[in-house]
Protein backbone atom coordinates (compact mmCIF):
# COMPACT_ATOMS: atom_id res chain seq x y z
CA UNK A 1 0.00 0.00 0.00
CA UNK A 2 0.94 3.26 -1.17
CA UNK A 3 1.13 5.96 1.61
CA UNK A 4 2.25 9.54 1.85
CA UNK A 5 1.80 12.21 3.99
CA UNK A 6 2.66 15.62 1.97
CA UNK A 7 2.80 18.53 3.87
CA UNK A 8 3.27 22.08 3.22
CA UNK A 9 3.93 25.83 5.40
CA UNK A 10 1.17 26.18 7.93
CA UNK A 11 -0.42 22.99 7.87
CA UNK A 12 -1.36 21.59 10.92
CA UNK A 13 -0.12 17.93 12.35
CA UNK A 14 -3.77 16.74 12.53
CA UNK A 15 -4.29 15.12 9.26
CA UNK A 16 -6.95 13.06 8.26
CA UNK A 17 -5.94 9.73 6.36
CA UNK A 18 -8.04 9.06 3.47
CA UNK A 19 -7.50 5.59 1.21
CA UNK A 20 -8.26 5.93 -2.29
CA UNK A 21 -8.68 3.01 -5.09
CA UNK A 22 -8.39 2.98 -7.93
CA UNK A 23 -10.50 1.46 -11.32
CA UNK A 24 -10.45 2.15 -15.30
CA UNK A 25 -12.93 1.34 -18.43
CA UNK A 26 -12.63 1.45 -21.89
CA UNK A 27 -8.73 1.93 -21.96
CA UNK A 28 -7.12 2.35 -24.97
CA UNK A 29 -5.59 -0.85 -26.53
CA UNK A 30 -1.94 -0.07 -27.57
CA UNK A 31 -0.60 -3.71 -28.03
CA UNK A 32 -0.38 -5.09 -31.59
CA UNK A 33 -1.07 -9.08 -30.32
CA UNK A 34 -2.91 -8.51 -26.77
CA UNK A 35 -4.01 -6.22 -24.92
CA UNK A 36 -2.48 -3.19 -22.65
CA UNK A 37 -0.77 -3.94 -19.25
CA UNK A 38 -2.02 -0.90 -17.33
CA UNK A 39 -0.47 0.35 -14.51
CA UNK A 40 -1.80 3.47 -12.36
CA UNK A 41 0.61 6.00 -10.76
CA UNK A 42 -0.02 9.26 -8.74
CA UNK A 43 1.74 12.40 -8.45
CA UNK A 44 0.97 14.82 -5.83
CA UNK A 45 2.16 18.87 -5.92
CA UNK A 46 1.01 20.64 -2.40
CA UNK A 47 4.29 23.03 -3.44
CA UNK A 48 2.85 24.84 -6.67
CA UNK A 49 5.47 24.37 -8.77
CA UNK A 50 6.92 20.69 -8.70
CA UNK A 51 5.32 17.21 -8.81
CA UNK A 52 6.37 14.16 -6.78
CA UNK A 53 5.34 10.64 -7.29
CA UNK A 54 3.71 9.14 -4.23
CA UNK A 55 2.79 5.45 -4.97
CA UNK A 56 2.28 3.17 -7.92
CA UNK A 57 -0.11 0.54 -8.46
CA UNK A 58 0.19 -3.37 -9.62
CA UNK A 59 0.84 -3.70 -13.13
CA UNK A 60 -2.27 -6.16 -14.52
CA UNK A 61 -1.60 -8.04 -17.86
CA UNK A 62 -3.60 -7.28 -20.77
CA UNK A 63 -6.52 -6.06 -19.30
CA UNK A 64 -8.87 -2.53 -20.71
CA UNK A 65 -11.13 -2.51 -17.65
CA UNK A 66 -8.65 -2.63 -14.65
CA UNK A 67 -9.74 -2.79 -11.26
CA UNK A 68 -6.49 -2.33 -8.76
CA UNK A 69 -5.88 -4.17 -5.79
CA UNK A 70 -3.39 -1.98 -4.65
CA UNK A 71 -4.45 1.86 -2.69
CA UNK A 72 -3.34 4.82 -2.19
CA UNK A 73 -3.28 6.06 1.58
CA UNK A 74 -2.77 10.43 1.69
CA UNK A 75 -3.09 12.65 4.81
CA UNK A 76 -5.57 14.95 3.72
CA UNK A 77 -5.72 18.45 5.09
CA UNK A 78 -8.59 20.69 4.56
CA UNK A 79 -6.85 24.40 4.96
CA UNK A 80 -4.68 23.14 1.85
CA UNK A 81 -4.77 22.61 -1.63
CA UNK A 82 -3.66 18.86 -2.52
CA UNK A 83 -3.30 18.55 -6.43
CA UNK A 84 -3.18 15.14 -7.84
CA UNK A 85 -2.18 13.49 -10.96
CA UNK A 86 -3.35 9.85 -11.66
CA UNK A 87 -1.38 8.67 -14.82
CA UNK A 88 -2.08 5.92 -16.70
CA UNK A 89 0.55 3.38 -18.35
CA UNK A 90 0.24 0.47 -20.74
CA UNK A 91 3.97 -1.04 -19.37
CA UNK A 92 6.35 -2.64 -21.94
CA UNK A 93 9.04 -3.67 -20.41
CA UNK A 94 11.18 -4.18 -16.64
CA UNK A 95 12.45 -0.70 -16.12
CA UNK A 96 11.19 1.55 -13.62
CA UNK A 97 11.16 4.69 -15.61
CA UNK A 98 7.62 4.88 -17.12
CA UNK A 99 8.92 7.54 -19.75
CA UNK A 100 9.45 4.59 -21.91
CA UNK A 101 5.91 3.19 -21.59
CA UNK A 102 3.17 3.93 -23.63
CA UNK A 103 0.56 6.77 -22.40
CA UNK A 104 -2.75 5.91 -21.77
CA UNK A 105 -4.43 9.06 -20.22
CA UNK A 106 -4.20 10.82 -17.16
CA UNK A 107 -6.71 12.69 -14.75
CA UNK A 108 -5.49 15.95 -12.47
CA UNK A 109 -7.73 17.06 -9.73
CA UNK A 110 -7.29 17.94 -5.85
CA UNK A 111 -7.75 15.39 -2.87
CA UNK A 112 -10.51 17.91 -1.99
CA UNK A 113 -12.86 17.21 -5.07
CA UNK A 114 -12.00 13.48 -4.71
CA UNK A 115 -13.20 13.42 -1.12
CA UNK A 116 -16.30 15.42 -1.38
CA UNK A 117 -17.68 13.37 -4.58
CA UNK A 118 -16.37 10.25 -2.49
CA UNK A 119 -16.64 8.33 -5.52
CA UNK A 120 -15.69 10.01 -8.53
CA UNK A 121 -15.32 8.80 -12.21
CA UNK A 122 -13.94 11.36 -15.35
CA UNK A 123 -12.44 10.67 -18.56
CA UNK A 124 -8.76 10.08 -19.12
CA UNK A 125 -7.00 13.13 -21.04
CA UNK A 126 -3.74 13.08 -22.99
CA UNK A 127 -0.63 15.54 -22.51
CA UNK A 128 -2.39 17.53 -25.40
CA UNK A 129 -5.83 17.49 -23.09
CA UNK A 130 -7.52 15.53 -25.98
CA UNK A 131 -9.77 12.76 -24.62
CA UNK A 132 -7.63 9.05 -24.35
CA UNK A 133 -10.15 7.71 -26.69
CA UNK A 134 -13.45 6.17 -24.01
CA UNK A 135 -11.01 5.32 -21.21
CA UNK A 136 -12.41 6.85 -17.80
CA UNK A 137 -10.85 6.58 -14.09
CA UNK A 138 -13.14 5.97 -11.02
CA UNK A 139 -11.49 6.93 -7.63
CA UNK A 140 -13.32 5.95 -4.32
CA UNK A 141 -12.32 7.92 -1.29
CA UNK A 142 -12.71 6.36 2.21
CA UNK A 143 -11.85 8.18 5.30
CA UNK A 144 -9.84 5.68 7.75
CA UNK A 145 -11.02 5.66 11.15
CA UNK A 146 -10.78 1.92 11.80
CA UNK A 147 -6.88 0.54 11.95
CA UNK A 148 -8.04 -3.35 12.30
CA UNK A 149 -6.97 -5.99 10.01
CA UNK A 150 -8.16 -9.16 9.11
CA UNK A 151 -5.11 -12.46 9.04
CA UNK A 152 -6.12 -14.22 6.44
CA UNK A 153 -4.52 -18.37 5.48
CA UNK A 154 -6.54 -19.61 2.87
CA UNK A 155 -6.04 -22.64 1.03
CA UNK A 156 -8.33 -24.68 -1.43
CA UNK A 157 -9.14 -28.77 -2.32
CA UNK A 158 -10.13 -30.56 -5.66
CA UNK A 159 -10.83 -26.88 -7.45
CA UNK A 160 -11.89 -27.67 -11.04
CA UNK A 161 -9.40 -28.41 -13.85
CA UNK A 162 -9.99 -25.42 -16.73
CA UNK A 163 -7.54 -26.72 -19.19
CA UNK A 164 -6.66 -30.50 -19.46
CA UNK A 165 -5.45 -31.42 -16.07
CA UNK A 166 -4.77 -28.55 -14.18
CA UNK A 167 -5.46 -24.75 -13.22
CA UNK A 168 -3.97 -21.44 -12.29
CA UNK A 169 -6.15 -20.10 -9.35
CA UNK A 170 -5.86 -16.79 -7.67
CA UNK A 171 -8.76 -15.55 -5.10
CA UNK A 172 -10.90 -12.34 -5.71
CA UNK A 173 -12.64 -10.20 -2.68
CA UNK A 174 -15.35 -8.01 -2.56
CA UNK A 175 -17.35 -5.62 -0.40
CA UNK A 176 -20.97 -4.62 -1.22
CA UNK A 177 -20.32 -0.75 -0.88
CA UNK A 178 -23.86 1.63 -1.69
CA UNK A 179 -22.46 1.98 -5.65
CA UNK A 180 -21.37 -1.75 -6.17
CA UNK A 181 -19.22 -4.30 -5.22
CA UNK A 182 -15.53 -3.15 -4.71
CA UNK A 183 -12.33 -4.99 -4.91
CA UNK A 184 -10.75 -5.46 -1.73
CA UNK A 185 -7.85 -8.07 -1.97
CA UNK A 186 -6.31 -9.81 -4.73
CA UNK A 187 -3.96 -13.25 -4.07
CA UNK A 188 -1.21 -13.82 -5.90
CA UNK A 189 -1.59 -16.74 -8.75
CA UNK A 190 -0.24 -20.42 -7.87
CA UNK A 191 0.04 -22.18 -10.68
CA UNK A 192 -0.67 -25.93 -12.15
CA UNK A 193 -2.30 -26.35 -8.50
CA UNK A 194 -6.05 -28.04 -7.67
CA UNK A 195 -5.00 -27.72 -4.06
CA UNK A 196 -3.64 -24.27 -3.37
CA UNK A 197 -2.12 -23.02 -0.63
CA UNK A 198 -1.88 -18.81 -0.68
CA UNK A 199 0.65 -17.00 0.82
CA UNK A 200 -0.61 -15.88 3.95
CA UNK A 201 -2.32 -12.33 4.09
CA UNK A 202 -3.84 -9.28 5.61
CA UNK A 203 -7.01 -6.93 4.49
CA UNK A 204 -8.16 -3.98 6.27
CA UNK A 205 -11.28 -4.49 7.58
CA UNK A 206 -11.90 -0.58 6.00
CA UNK A 207 -11.36 -2.51 2.47
CA UNK A 208 -13.02 -5.96 3.34
CA UNK A 209 -16.13 -4.73 4.67
CA UNK A 210 -16.26 -1.26 5.84
CA UNK A 211 -15.60 -2.35 9.29
CA UNK A 212 -19.10 -4.08 9.41
CA UNK A 213 -18.63 -7.74 10.37
CA UNK A 214 -21.99 -8.23 9.17
CA UNK A 215 -21.86 -6.96 5.91
CA UNK A 216 -21.85 -9.39 2.54
CA UNK A 217 -18.02 -10.51 1.40
CA UNK A 218 -17.88 -11.88 -2.22
CA UNK A 219 -15.32 -14.40 -3.02
CA UNK A 220 -13.90 -15.28 -6.49
CA UNK A 221 -11.79 -17.81 -7.72
CA UNK A 222 -10.40 -17.60 -11.33
CA UNK A 223 -8.04 -19.66 -13.29
CA UNK A 224 -5.24 -17.35 -14.39
CA UNK A 225 -4.62 -17.08 -18.05
CA UNK A 226 -1.79 -14.43 -19.54
CA UNK A 227 -4.49 -12.93 -22.38
CA UNK A 228 -5.91 -11.43 -18.91
CA UNK A 229 -9.65 -13.38 -20.37
CA UNK A 230 -9.41 -15.12 -16.31
CA UNK A 231 -12.05 -18.03 -15.91
CA UNK A 232 -14.24 -18.49 -13.26
CA UNK A 233 -13.66 -21.23 -11.41
CA UNK A 234 -16.59 -20.44 -8.63
CA UNK A 235 -17.40 -17.65 -6.31
CA UNK A 236 -19.14 -17.86 -2.90
CA UNK A 237 -20.65 -14.78 -0.46
CA UNK A 238 -20.14 -14.65 3.08
CA UNK A 239 -19.57 -12.50 6.29
CA UNK A 240 -16.24 -11.50 8.32
CA UNK A 241 -18.40 -12.91 11.15
CA UNK A 242 -19.21 -16.14 9.77
CA UNK A 243 -15.70 -16.80 8.63
CA UNK A 244 -14.29 -15.92 12.16
CA UNK A 245 -17.51 -17.76 13.89
CA UNK A 246 -16.02 -21.23 11.76
CA UNK A 247 -12.48 -20.44 11.95
CA UNK A 248 -12.75 -21.30 16.04
CA UNK A 249 -13.87 -24.57 16.06
CA UNK A 250 -12.45 -25.68 12.92
CA UNK A 251 -10.92 -24.60 9.27
CA UNK A 252 -14.23 -22.79 7.56
CA UNK A 253 -15.62 -24.16 4.85
CA UNK A 254 -16.86 -22.78 1.70
CA UNK A 255 -17.96 -24.58 -1.39
CA UNK A 256 -16.97 -22.45 -4.96
CA UNK A 257 -20.33 -22.51 -7.16
CA UNK A 258 -19.39 -22.00 -10.85
CA UNK A 259 -23.95 -20.43 -11.86
CA UNK A 260 -23.12 -21.76 -15.20
CA UNK A 261 -22.73 -25.31 -13.73
CA UNK A 262 -25.52 -25.49 -11.45
CA UNK A 263 -28.32 -27.39 -14.39
CA UNK A 264 -25.98 -29.55 -14.29
CA UNK A 265 -26.92 -33.19 -12.64
CA UNK A 266 -25.08 -34.19 -9.67
CA UNK A 267 -23.41 -30.62 -9.29
CA UNK A 268 -22.25 -30.11 -6.01
CA UNK A 269 -19.50 -27.50 -6.73
CA UNK A 270 -16.30 -26.26 -8.48
CA UNK A 271 -13.75 -26.87 -4.99
CA UNK A 272 -14.17 -25.96 -1.34
CA UNK A 273 -12.07 -22.63 -0.22
CA UNK A 274 -10.60 -23.09 3.25
CA UNK A 275 -10.21 -20.57 5.79
CA UNK A 276 -7.40 -22.15 8.29
CA UNK A 277 -7.59 -18.44 10.06
CA UNK A 278 -9.49 -15.37 10.01
CA UNK A 279 -7.88 -13.49 12.95
CA UNK A 280 -9.44 -9.87 13.71
CA UNK A 281 -6.11 -7.76 15.24
CA UNK A 282 -5.67 -3.97 15.66
CA UNK A 283 -3.15 -2.35 13.38
CA UNK A 284 -0.84 0.28 15.33
CA UNK A 285 -0.11 3.34 12.77
CA UNK A 286 3.17 5.05 12.26
CA UNK A 287 2.66 7.47 14.82
CA UNK A 288 1.17 4.65 17.52
CA UNK A 289 4.62 3.49 17.25
CA UNK A 290 6.63 6.95 17.33
CA UNK A 291 4.48 8.30 20.01
CA UNK A 292 5.18 5.00 22.09
CA UNK A 293 8.92 5.66 22.07
CA UNK A 294 10.40 3.70 18.90
CA UNK A 295 13.28 5.64 17.36
CA UNK A 296 14.42 5.95 13.78
CA UNK A 297 18.28 5.49 13.80
CA UNK A 298 19.18 6.94 10.54
CA UNK A 299 22.45 6.18 9.01
CA UNK A 300 24.52 7.57 5.76
CA UNK A 301 26.67 6.41 3.24
CA UNK A 302 28.54 8.88 0.56
CA UNK A 303 29.81 7.84 -2.11
CA UNK A 304 33.17 8.40 -2.94
CA UNK A 305 34.26 6.80 -6.10
CA UNK A 306 36.30 8.45 -8.55
CA UNK A 307 33.53 8.75 -11.51
CA UNK A 308 31.93 11.88 -9.46
CA UNK A 309 34.92 13.57 -10.71
CA UNK A 310 38.00 15.71 -8.95
CA UNK A 311 36.12 17.59 -6.05
CA UNK A 312 38.62 20.58 -6.45
CA UNK A 313 36.91 21.03 -9.97
CA UNK A 314 33.41 23.16 -10.40
CA UNK A 315 32.34 20.07 -12.48
CA UNK A 316 32.61 17.53 -9.79
CA UNK A 317 29.82 16.46 -7.93
CA UNK A 318 32.01 16.63 -4.66
CA UNK A 319 32.81 20.25 -5.29
CA UNK A 320 31.15 22.83 -2.96
CA UNK A 321 30.83 25.52 -4.20
CA UNK A 322 31.14 29.44 -3.04
CA UNK A 323 27.85 29.12 -1.72
CA UNK A 324 28.35 25.53 0.27
CA UNK A 325 26.26 23.47 -1.35
CA UNK A 326 26.60 20.55 -3.77
CA UNK A 327 24.03 17.62 -4.73
CA UNK A 328 25.14 15.44 -1.92
CA UNK A 329 24.90 17.77 0.56
CA UNK A 330 21.36 19.15 -0.41
CA UNK A 331 20.48 15.11 -0.08
CA UNK A 332 21.73 15.56 3.28
CA UNK A 333 20.25 18.54 4.48
CA UNK A 334 16.86 17.39 2.90
CA UNK A 335 16.41 14.33 4.06
CA UNK A 336 18.37 14.70 7.53
CA UNK A 337 16.34 17.42 8.57
CA UNK A 338 13.08 15.07 8.43
CA UNK A 339 14.83 11.94 10.05
CA UNK A 340 16.00 13.93 12.81
CA UNK A 341 13.00 14.62 14.44
CA UNK A 342 12.46 11.27 15.11
CA UNK A 343 15.56 10.08 16.81
CA UNK A 344 16.11 11.65 20.40
CA UNK A 345 19.59 11.10 20.25
CA UNK A 346 20.87 13.15 16.83
CA UNK A 347 23.79 11.20 16.87
CA UNK A 348 24.27 9.85 13.18
CA UNK A 349 26.78 7.49 12.00
CA UNK A 350 28.16 8.46 8.70
CA UNK A 351 30.41 6.09 6.19
CA UNK A 352 32.14 6.47 3.06
CA UNK A 353 32.58 4.22 0.13
CA UNK A 354 34.52 3.49 -2.50
CA UNK A 355 37.68 5.68 -1.73
CA UNK A 356 41.24 5.53 -0.87
CA UNK A 357 41.64 6.46 2.92
CA UNK A 358 44.83 7.82 4.68
CA UNK A 359 47.36 6.52 6.02
CA UNK A 360 47.54 3.44 4.25
CA UNK A 361 45.14 4.57 1.22
CA UNK A 362 43.85 1.46 0.84
CA UNK A 363 40.08 1.23 -1.24
CA UNK A 364 37.88 1.38 1.68
CA UNK A 365 34.18 0.80 1.25
CA UNK A 366 32.97 0.96 4.70
CA UNK A 367 35.12 3.98 6.14
CA UNK A 368 33.75 6.56 8.66
CA UNK A 369 33.78 9.85 7.44
CA UNK A 370 34.83 11.52 11.14
CA UNK A 371 38.23 9.02 10.71
CA UNK A 372 37.05 7.52 14.21
CA UNK A 373 36.11 3.75 13.67
CA UNK A 374 35.23 3.53 17.63
CA UNK A 375 32.56 6.22 17.23
CA UNK A 376 31.42 6.99 13.70
CA UNK A 377 28.88 9.66 14.34
CA UNK A 378 28.47 13.11 14.04
CA UNK A 379 26.55 15.22 15.86
CA UNK A 380 22.85 16.47 14.41
CA UNK A 381 22.58 17.62 10.23
CA UNK A 382 25.25 20.38 11.13
CA UNK A 383 27.85 17.74 12.21
CA UNK A 384 27.04 15.34 9.42
CA UNK A 385 27.71 18.36 7.19
CA UNK A 386 31.28 19.58 9.04
CA UNK A 387 32.42 15.61 8.76
CA UNK A 388 32.04 15.61 5.04
CA UNK A 389 32.84 18.80 4.07
CA UNK A 390 36.32 17.74 6.43
CA UNK A 391 36.68 14.25 5.18
CA UNK A 392 37.08 15.09 1.64
CA UNK A 393 40.47 17.28 0.57
CA UNK A 394 41.93 13.75 3.21
CA UNK A 395 40.86 11.07 0.49
CA UNK A 396 41.43 10.02 -3.11
CA UNK A 397 38.46 8.50 -4.72
CA UNK A 398 38.54 5.33 -6.43
CA UNK A 399 36.15 2.74 -7.11
CA UNK A 400 34.66 0.60 -7.52
CA UNK A 401 30.56 0.84 -6.33
CA UNK A 402 29.76 -1.29 -3.85
CA UNK A 403 26.76 -1.21 -1.80
CA UNK A 404 26.78 -4.65 -0.15
CA UNK A 405 29.50 -3.77 2.82
CA UNK A 406 27.45 -1.16 4.09
CA UNK A 407 24.04 -2.71 3.97
CA UNK A 408 25.69 -5.28 6.10
CA UNK A 409 26.89 -3.40 8.57
CA UNK A 410 23.53 -1.30 9.10
CA UNK A 411 21.80 -5.00 8.83
CA UNK A 412 24.06 -6.37 11.61
CA UNK A 413 22.47 -3.08 14.04
CA UNK A 414 18.99 -4.11 12.82
CA UNK A 415 19.19 -7.35 13.83
CA UNK A 416 20.22 -7.16 17.10
CA UNK A 417 17.39 -4.79 17.49
CA UNK A 418 14.83 -7.57 16.46
CA UNK A 419 16.33 -10.29 18.67
CA UNK A 420 15.08 -8.01 21.94
CA UNK A 421 11.42 -8.84 20.32
CA UNK A 422 10.46 -4.88 20.76
CA UNK A 423 9.09 -2.19 18.39
CA UNK A 424 11.74 0.16 19.89
CA UNK A 425 14.16 0.66 17.11
CA UNK A 426 13.87 0.97 13.44
CA UNK A 427 16.97 1.66 10.81
CA UNK A 428 17.08 3.60 7.72
CA UNK A 429 19.96 3.56 5.57
CA UNK A 430 20.58 6.69 3.36
CA UNK A 431 22.73 5.95 0.55
CA UNK A 432 24.01 9.00 -1.91
CA UNK A 433 25.41 7.87 -4.87
CA UNK A 434 26.63 9.06 -8.49
CA UNK A 435 26.49 5.38 -10.27
CA UNK A 436 25.85 2.18 -11.50
CA UNK A 437 26.48 -0.46 -8.88
CA UNK A 438 29.49 -3.09 -9.32
CA UNK A 439 28.23 -5.56 -6.45
CA UNK A 440 24.87 -6.14 -7.86
CA UNK A 441 24.29 -9.64 -6.87
CA UNK A 442 25.63 -8.99 -3.55
CA UNK A 443 23.66 -5.82 -3.10
CA UNK A 444 20.49 -8.19 -4.02
CA UNK A 445 21.59 -10.48 -1.40
CA UNK A 446 21.65 -7.85 1.42
CA UNK A 447 18.34 -6.39 0.78
CA UNK A 448 16.58 -9.52 0.60
CA UNK A 449 18.18 -10.37 3.76
CA UNK A 450 17.69 -6.93 5.31
CA UNK A 451 13.68 -6.78 4.33
CA UNK A 452 13.56 -9.36 7.34
CA UNK A 453 14.74 -7.07 9.55
CA UNK A 454 13.67 -3.58 11.02
CA UNK A 455 15.35 -1.69 8.20
CA UNK A 456 14.89 0.57 5.42
CA UNK A 457 17.34 1.87 2.54
CA UNK A 458 16.70 4.89 0.51
CA UNK A 459 19.05 6.12 -2.41
CA UNK A 460 19.29 9.44 -3.80
CA UNK A 461 21.23 9.14 -6.90
CA UNK A 462 23.03 12.68 -8.08
CA UNK A 463 24.34 13.45 -11.44
CA UNK A 464 23.32 12.52 -15.38
CA UNK A 465 24.30 8.24 -14.93
CA UNK A 466 21.96 5.93 -15.90
CA UNK A 467 20.12 4.63 -13.03
CA UNK A 468 18.25 1.69 -14.20
CA UNK A 469 20.09 -0.71 -12.03
CA UNK A 470 18.98 1.85 -9.01
CA UNK A 471 15.15 1.41 -10.23
CA UNK A 472 15.29 -2.12 -10.78
CA UNK A 473 15.98 -2.70 -6.94
CA UNK A 474 12.92 -0.40 -5.88
CA UNK A 475 10.70 -3.10 -6.38
CA UNK A 476 7.42 -1.21 -6.24
CA UNK A 477 5.38 -3.69 -8.31
CA UNK A 478 6.96 -6.89 -7.79
CA UNK A 479 9.59 -8.18 -4.44
CA UNK A 480 13.32 -8.35 -5.30
CA UNK A 481 15.39 -11.73 -5.15
CA UNK A 482 18.75 -12.34 -4.49
CA UNK A 483 20.54 -14.25 -7.12
CA UNK A 484 20.01 -17.73 -5.55
CA UNK A 485 16.31 -17.10 -5.89
CA UNK A 486 15.00 -15.86 -2.08
CA UNK A 487 12.18 -12.97 -2.18
CA UNK A 488 12.53 -10.13 -0.11
CA UNK A 489 9.81 -10.53 2.65
CA UNK A 490 8.92 -6.71 1.46
CA UNK A 491 9.84 -3.82 -0.32
CA UNK A 492 12.29 -1.41 1.54
CA UNK A 493 13.88 0.25 -1.02
CA UNK A 494 12.92 4.13 -1.95
CA UNK A 495 15.20 5.24 -4.93
CA UNK A 496 14.77 8.64 -6.65
CA UNK A 497 17.34 10.57 -9.10
CA UNK A 498 18.13 14.09 -7.27
CA UNK A 499 17.98 15.60 -11.27
CA UNK A 500 13.95 14.74 -11.18
CA UNK A 501 13.75 17.64 -8.25
CA UNK A 502 15.73 20.72 -9.82
CA UNK A 503 17.15 21.48 -6.35
CA UNK A 504 13.87 21.41 -4.50
CA UNK A 505 14.84 19.80 -1.49
CA UNK A 506 11.16 20.11 0.27
CA UNK A 507 9.46 17.57 -2.57
CA UNK A 508 12.87 15.78 -2.49
CA UNK A 509 12.21 14.64 0.65
CA UNK A 510 8.54 14.00 0.53
CA UNK A 511 9.53 11.48 -2.48
CA UNK A 512 12.29 9.68 -0.67
CA UNK A 513 10.47 9.69 2.86
CA UNK A 514 7.08 8.69 1.35
CA UNK A 515 7.20 5.24 1.82
CA UNK A 516 8.81 5.02 5.26
CA UNK A 517 5.75 5.52 7.49
CA UNK A 518 4.15 2.20 6.12
CA UNK A 519 7.49 0.24 6.04
CA UNK A 520 7.79 0.89 10.00
CA UNK A 521 3.95 0.29 10.62
CA UNK A 522 3.53 -2.76 8.36
CA UNK A 523 6.99 -4.97 9.97
CA UNK A 524 6.25 -4.24 13.23
CA UNK A 525 2.72 -5.31 12.70
CA UNK A 526 3.65 -8.25 11.06
CA UNK A 527 5.48 -9.32 14.15
CA UNK A 528 2.49 -8.41 16.35
CA UNK A 529 4.88 -5.80 18.21
CA UNK A 530 3.16 -3.46 19.77
CA UNK A 531 4.42 0.23 20.25
CA UNK A 532 7.20 0.18 23.39
CA UNK A 533 5.15 2.38 25.28
CA UNK A 534 1.25 1.64 24.42
CA UNK A 535 0.46 3.65 27.73
CA UNK A 536 1.65 7.03 25.86
CA UNK A 537 -0.20 6.19 22.87
CA UNK A 538 -3.85 7.99 22.85
CA UNK A 539 -6.56 5.16 22.14
CA UNK A 540 -4.51 1.72 22.41
CA UNK A 541 -6.27 -0.73 24.41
Amino acid sequence: MASGGAQGPGATHLATKVELTISCENLMDMDVFSKSDPLCALYINTSGSHWYELGRTEMILNCLNPKFAKKFVIDYYFEMVQRLRFCVYDIDNDTYDLGDDDFLGELECTLGQIVSNKQMTRSLLLKNKRPAGRGTITICAEEITDTRVANFEVSARRLDKKFFWWSDPFLEFYKQTETGWQLAHRTEVVSNNLNPIWKPFRISLRALCGGDVEKPIQVYCYDHHVSGSHDLIGSFKTTLAEMQAATHVCPAEFECVNPKKLKKKNYKNSGVICFKQCQVVKEFTFLDYIMGGCQLNFTIAIDFTGSNGDPTTPQSLHYINPEGYNEYLTAIWAVGNVIQDYDSTKMFPVFGFGAQVPPSFQVSHEFPVNFNPTSPFCEGIEGVVTAYQQCLPRLKLWGPTNFSPIIRHVTCFARQALRQNMASQYYVLLIITDGVITDMDQTRSAIVEASRLPMSIIIVGVGGADFSAMEFLDSDDKLLRSPNGDVASRDIVQFVPFRDFQGNSVTLAQSVLAELPDQVASFFNSFKLKPPNTLSVSGLC
